[in-house]
């Protein structure tokens, strides 16, 4: 399992990925939020500092959670309620003030990813049918009218995160983290002209709705 420590201290990110390499973990460590918002998806989970070099702790914990799930334990010298209570309203998953005993650090990383739940494939949702569209998310096909679309791999890709939350408007920011693996950094103009090229392929005007100033939708 593999864990991100997010921290500026050398001497404590230094005891830490020791620490989490002794439990056998995979530790890496980086010093700036930049770094997690652009590689989240690399962690199974994620200990957070709150005093980054370049910027707020909260902040980019706040970014992080319009894209991912990726369980975060928030470690910081900050012990004050009001701290404790953000963090964990804007999505952390657990709050340990520094200096924290070894033990309790273990125990709650595994209690955080434990309840994780991964998102099953091949399940129930494998297959999406949107009138006579249909999204085999196990085969990677869809079909209009009972004819194959030819779609390119991030065509499907786009199409798989829609699918995900029919109904639903997904913003930009998590189409382009899924599909491009970059949602901060990455021209999002790209993202505008495949899913202009997807819908021409797919020939159902209305099937893919624009959110102006978030991002789309599936369906009606």
């Amino acid at each position: 399992m593999r864990i991100g420590v997010f921290e500026d201290d050398d001497e404590v990110g230094a005891a830490l990925v020791e620490i989490l390499g002794e439990y056998g973990y995979r530790a890496e460590r980086k010093t700036r939020g930049a770094d997690l918002l652009l590689g989240h998806r690399s962690y199974d989970a994620v200990i957070l500092d709150l005093g980054l070099p370049d910027g707020d702790g909260l902040d980019v914990l706040r970014k992080l959670r319009e894209v991912s799930t990726v369980p975060v334990v928030i470690l910081t010298a900050r012990n004050d309620e009001r701290s404790v209570v953000r963090g964990l309203r804007i999505g952390a998953d657990d709050y340990l003030v520094k200096p924290p005993r070894v033990a309790e650090l273990m125990a709650r990383i595994e209690a955080v990813v434990r309840r994780a739940s991964p998102v099953e494939q091949g399940g129930p949702g494998a297959l999406v049918v949107t009138g006579d569209v249909r999204v085999d998310l196990t085969a990677r096909t869809v079909t209009t009218g009972g004819t194959r679309v030819d779609l390119t791999h991030k065509e499907f890709e786009l199409v798989e995160v829609l699918v995900g939350r029919p109904g639903c408007a997904v913003s930009r920011e998590v189409l382009m983290d899924r599909v491009w693996g970059d949602a901060f950094l990455a021209v999002s103009r790209s993202l505008d002209v495949h899913i202009s090229t997807l819908r021409n392929k797919l020939g159902r005007p209305g099937l893919i709705t624009t959110i102006r100033g978030f991002g789309y939708r599936w369906g009606p």
